[in-house]
């Protein structure tokens, strides 16, 4: 009873919380996207440190909160996009099973694939997306005015630019594609960035049931994942709501891909002399040029693998 009180308590505080960082970024800050994803980070650490329940509790606490001081509609919307992934992701962290069933050594437990959780993370994004947007009638209206204001704000700063109408078609079809997949790559990786800190608030307070892994060696993408992110690269040739879909799945199960190449570059850097100075390069180059990101991407691609993480129960 005491244990099922403080799980009750771990649940409504990591709720309450969680709803609270959710209203901070509503009132249009400008750090609303931290927020939200920072949102995240207390219903992954009930759920890890606590378990299912913990996580269930904050969840439906969160979103009570939600539906009565701001609308069922954000409610809804945190909830497919932040909280139902979040408490996904630490109900798969914390899964294991003996691991002589997969050929391991008997006494010992055999945790779920970081790879597979990463998988899951980008399949979560871009379903919770996929919803968020039939919520909110997004379509390519939407992304259109954004190029319309964007426009009107260069000619501010330049009053001899004027497009042709050609020009102007063809920006606002690249920015329908361009909208979903760099928004479904964020959120993917500021996710990832909440379970990693998670894991670590939860492994410092010894609440933690999973080892520390380690990233640089074991942070990998499903080799299955590859067909998908193919799959949404063919229908981004398609046109209309299929290509915005694909647009999207580039770009969840891309940030996957581009995280687990960037883990790839750490773990062969190891040990070198140079390391350090070449991976602020590395970061620098991607942050102000974008495209050398393509490189972490295909590293990404071509090391798909799952590594197990195996742990003794304990018992004799």
């Amino acid at each position: 009873m005491q244990n099922l009180n403080r799980t009750s308590l771990v649940g409504v505080i990591a709720g309450s919380t969680a709803a609270l960082l959710s209203m901070g970024a509503n009132t249009q800050s400008s750090l609303a996207i931290v927020l939200y994803a920072a949102s995240a980070l207390p219903i992954l650490i009930a759920g890890l440190g606590w378990g299912n329940l913990a996580a269930a509790m904050a969840i439906g606490g969160a979103l009570g909160m939600l539906a009565a001081f701001v609308s069922p509609y954000f409610a809804l919307i945190i909830l497919v996009a932040t909280l139902v992934p979040a408490g996904w992701l630490s109900h798969l962290a914390n899964l294991a099973r003996p691991a002589s069933e997969l050929g391991g050594p008997e006494g010992a437990l055999a945790w779920y694939p970081l790879s597979d959780i990463l998988s899951h993370l980008a399949g979560l994004v871009t379903l919770g997306m996929i919803l968020v947007a039939t919520i909110i009638g997004y379509d390519s209206s939407v992304s259109d005015l954004m190029v319309d204001m964007l426009v009107e704000a260069v000619k501010a700063q330049e009053p001899l630019y004027n497009p042709d109408a050609a020009s102007l078609a063809q920006l606002k079809s690249m920015f329908t594609l361009a909208l979903p997949l760099v928004q479904g790559a964020i959120w993917v990786a500021m996710l990832f960035a909440a379970y990693y800190i998670a894991t670590r608030v939860v492994q410092m307070s010894g609440r933690s049931v999973r080892p520390r892994e380690d990233i640089p060696s074991s942070l990998r993408m499903h080799r299955n994942a590859i067909f998908i992110f193919l799959g949404g690269l063919i229908l981004t040739f398609l046109g209309g709501a299929p290509a915005a879909i694909g647009a999207l799945v580039c770009g969840t199960f891309g940030a996957g891909f581009l995280l687990s190449g960037f883990a790839s570059f750490h773990f062969r850097t190891r040990g070198k002399s140079w390391r350090l100075p070449v991976l602020w390069i590395a970061y620098l180059s991607v942050l102000v040029f974008t495209i050398p990101a393509v490189f972490f991407l295909l590293s990404g691609l071509t090391d798909t693998r799952r590594t197990i993480a195996v742990t003794p129960t304990g018992k004799s």
